[in-house]
């Protein structure tokens, strides 16, 4: 069993809008942590998520989508405050960057008094906003120290400058959470954001310092690098139409922990010792497949495996 954990929100698009006084919206269901549960779900894996959402209109919709997608809710925590909205404006690479709506919504409420006995989890996956901004940021801080002795730690900072912009505060959180995760999952945004100038095997080495057995930096079209146990492993990008790339880092991560449970090697210490080669080239195939579409809409292990081959 995964276990998610964090942002649960709405990826709000404008649309052509017909007249000067009008703007057309089109939401989308999204969070990058809940995206990663939903990919984790797709792929055949089971899923709960650990959130508090709301029961306004909007996570209502929302609280319906995890029971469709077979994301469990067990740990959804309900309250009445507002759902988190992001205004997602494209460049002209479908490149996404983000305009928040978040302070006082629900999916920033966890409190400690909501987190779930770790035990029951082979893996933990966080990131993203949920980890530096309170309450929800101590409350996830505290679930990783707790479930690190025995269960596998999957992390993504995912840095949102719109949403903290002081670096020390990722910074702190990094080295928090870092010395506790198995798995640091990053983009080499998030590398020249956190380290500005800073070499992508440099960081890498220095993290891996931290604890970690696995170092992932993500590269955009130009693939990936693993940094760990078996020394430095690259594998290429796939060639693909973009629509977007929204959610393609979420649908990373989640393959990569699929590939890892199908390996046999989601424990303490079989995460040392995977084929990460295969992995990457897993993952990889799997972003491609999100990048082809609009939004955060993650493949199924099928979809999948018709990129792979």
């Amino acid at each position: 069993m995964f276990l998610s954990c964090g942002d649960a929100l709405y990826d709000v698009f404008q649309t052509d809008h017909p007249t000067s006084s009008q703007v057309q919206l089109s939401a989308h269901i999204g969070g990058s942590p809940l995206n990663v549960a939903l990919g984790l779900a797709r792929l055949g894996n089971p899923v709960e998520y650990l959130t508090a959402n709301s029961r306004d209109a909007l996570g209502q919709k929302l609280q319906a989508f995890m029971h469709a997608e077979q994301i469990g809710t067990q740990h959804v925590v309900r309250t009445d405050r507002n759902t988190s909205l992001a205004m997602v404006s494209l460049n002209q690479d479908g490149h996404p960057s983000y305009a928040f709506y978040i302070e006082g919504s629900a999916d920033v409420s966890l409190t400690a008094q909501d987190l779930p006995d770790s035990a029951p989890f082979a893996a933990i996956s966080l990131g993203s906003y949920s980890t530096v901004v309170n309450p929800i940021a101590d409350s996830l801080k505290a679930l990783v120290q707790r479930a690190a002795p025995d269960t596998v730690i999957a992390y993504d900072p995912n840095v949102r400058p719109s949403i903290e912009p002081n670096r020390q505060v990722w910074w702190d959180t990094f080295n928090a959470i870092a010395p506790h995760a198995d798995l640091i999952k990053l983009s080499d945004e998030d590398i020249e954001f956190l380290s500005p100038g800073a070499s992508i095997a440099d960081f890498a080495r220095d993290a891996l310092a931290l604890g970690a057995a696995w170092v992932i930096v993500t590269q955009g079209p130009n693939g990936a690098i693993a940094f760990g146990p078996q020394g430095q492993i690259e594998v290429p990008g796939r060639q693909v139409q973009v629509v977007d790339t929204v959610g393609a880092g979420d649908t990373f991560q989640a393959a990569m922990l699929d590939a890892l449970n199908r390996q046999g090697a989601l424990s303490k210490s079989g995460v040392a010792q995977a084929d990460m080669q295969q992995v990457l080239q897993w993952a990889i195939a799997a972003a491609a497949v999100t990048c082809s579409r609009q939004g955060a809409d993650l493949p199924s292990f099928d979809d999948v495996q018709e990129q792979f081959s």
